[in-house]
């Protein structure tokens, strides 16, 4: 017998059948309420007795046939996000950055969107591939692949492949060749600190990934992948940071970047035909949340790329981008059971939910700051501050701080936070051994599992031996 990791207030949630991936709830169509507005998708509406609406399905419903914690997708969002990046930048290469979250429906979206692919391992690449993704969109990178993963990459013929390390070089090249040579970019890094955790602002000196614009290591680098004829250098690759609200950043990463390409040119008398400004578009998760708007970017760093090519006398190289976050985090919406309430004598109160750290370790890791309200109950009546906090047994285990919530706030109440479509479950573990949750998708009032939850079972399936 199968048995899943869930709660008294959690109800086992039913493997994925064909009847529950396709079935219709009574909701047909969105509620005619105004908007929530963001960061919740735009299709949220107030429903009735205090529901909520996502795509026309009621997120107590949702949860009622699923189980908690439970994330929900806005199909509808997802897609008309990725329409926004692909019109703003209709010359631009649009690839969806897989580590925001991924999973086999997904794919589709992206691949049905025209967006490429950005991954960043084998397992993400893998996925792909069984999905039917078209390897030529795939863009490969990371700091550290192994020879596997660049095997499989060449195997799978992937469009690109960013280059991020020395020892990556002689390593392609030993599988590559000028018959059917490896198109590649170089990651550099162009001296730009942004980002809104020290821990995410990756375009500086210092760390983990690419090559040094300063100290010539990023030229060295350009000069060794040209030497070798089964590699074909196509541009420059950089990512700044996560969670960026404004273009000034990439603005400047645009003037390093495009000296560097008139470096180039001048010594190897080559002109790259790409360039690539990575991710970190911001997204709100608070109401009053800057958020980064993909007209205005594309307005103004389009203007400062053809400018910083006219000076040094360049063709225009074509952009890739790679939002992850933008595209996937306002279209998630993650639900949770109230298990208990304690109020301390400091007059601080605690509601402790059936999920925490091991779907959402963000606010542990960055004190990243979330949304939250009821659902399935008016919120009408008076508030008091609560700290929603997680199962774990960690006392950093804090998912929101401070939230208003109802003052009679029970177990049983169900919660819902916004902006939850990523670095949430593409990050969890299966701390304490609790099973990751179940991904639901919506729109236009049809409701369907996309993923099951993680049960007992899948962790003892991993065992091979006492």
């Amino acid at each position: 017998m199968t048995t899943t990791l869930r709660t008294p207030q959690s109800p086992q949630s039913p493997r994925p059948t064909q009847s529950s991936r396709a079935s219709r709830t009574s909701h047909s169509s969105p509620s005619p309420a105004a908007p929530l507005g963001s960061p919740w998708p735009a299709s949220a509406r107030p429903g009735p007795n205090g529901d909520l609406l996502i795509g026309g399905v009621g997120l107590a419903e949702a949860a009622d046939r699923f189980g908690t914690p439970l994330y929900v997708l806005d199909e509808q969002e997802f897609r008309d996000r990725a329409r926004a990046f692909r019109r703003a930048l209709p010359t631009a290469e649009v690839c969806y950055a897989a580590k925001a979250f991924l999973c086999s429906a997904v794919v589709d979206w992206a691949a049905e969107e025209g967006l490429g692919l950005d991954v960043c391992s084998a397992g993400e690449l893998r996925l792909a591939a069984a999905a039917g993704f078209p390897p030529e969109r795939v863009l490969l990178h990371g700091n550290a692949k192994t020879p596997e993963e660049l095997r499989l990459a060449r195997r799978l013929r992937v469009g690109r492949i960013v280059v991020d390390g020395a020892a990556e070089i002689p390593r392609l090249a030993a599988l590559a060749g000028p018959d059917a040579p490896q198109r590649v970019l170089v990651r550099v890094l162009p001296g730009v600190a942004a980002g809104h955790h020290r821990a995410v602002r990756t375009g500086v000196d210092g760390q983990k990934f690419g090559f040094r614009i300063d100290g010539g290591d990023a030229a060295d680098a350009v000069a060794r992948i040209l030497g070798q004829p089964g590699l074909r250098l196509t541009g420059l690759h950089c990512h700044l940071g996560s969670q960026i609200t404004e273009a000034g950043p990439y603005l400047a990463a645009v003037d390093r970047l495009v000296g560097l390409l008139a470096e180039i040119r001048d010594r190897h008398g080559v002109e790259l035909p790409e360039l690539d400004l990575g991710g970190g578009h911001g997204v709100r998760y608070l109401a009053g949340d800057a958020e980064l708007d993909p007209d205005r970017f594309a307005a103004e760093v389009t203007t400062r790329l053809a400018a910083r090519c006219a000076e040094h006398g360049l063709a225009v190289p074509r952009l890739l981008l790679e939002p992850g976050r933008a595209i996937a985090a306002p279209a998630g919406v993650a639900l949770y059971r109230v298990l208990s309430v304690k109020r301390g004598t400091d007059g601080r109160a605690f509601a402790a939910v059936d999920g925490g750290m091991s779907d959402n370790p963000r606010p542990a890791l960055y004190g990243s700051a979330y949304q939250v309200r009821t659902v399935g109950r008016p919120a009408d009546g008076p508030t008091a501050t609560f700290d929603v906090v997680g199962r774990h047994c960690e006392a950093g285990d804090v998912l929101v701080h401070g939230a208003a919530l109802p003052a009679d706030l029970r177990p049983g109440d169900l919660l819902a936070v916004p902006a939850a479509g990523a670095y949430q479950l593409s990050m969890a573990s299966g701390y304490n051994l609790v099973g990751r949750p179940p991904v639901a998708a919506v729109r236009e009032g049809r409701l369907r599992l996309l993923v099951r939850r993680e049960t007992v079972e899948d962790f003892r399936a991993r065992e091979v031996g006492r």
